[in-house]
């Protein structure tokens, strides 16, 4: 299962870097790939992780989700 993030506030690698962290400790979450120009963050799942543990996530590094596809 593939989820990707849009996520507002980044404006680095380094912010990138964090955010990448903290999803990968979660869980279930295999990969994550981000993307500071289109502002995303590709997150593969090898099992369910609901949209709120993932947007909390975001939001405890310091950045808001604004949408999960």
């Amino acid at each position: 299962m593939i989820k990707t993030l849009k996520i507002e506030g980044m404006s680095c690698g380094h912010c990138t870097a964090r955010v990448a962290a903290a999803l990968k400790e979660l869980d279930g979450v295999e990969n994550v790939e981000m993307s500071l120009e289109n502002k995303t963050a590709v997150v593969t799942l090898s099992k369910d992780v609901s949209e709120a543990v993932l947007s909390e996530t975001v939001d405890n590094t310091g950045f808001d989700v604004v949408g999960i596809e």
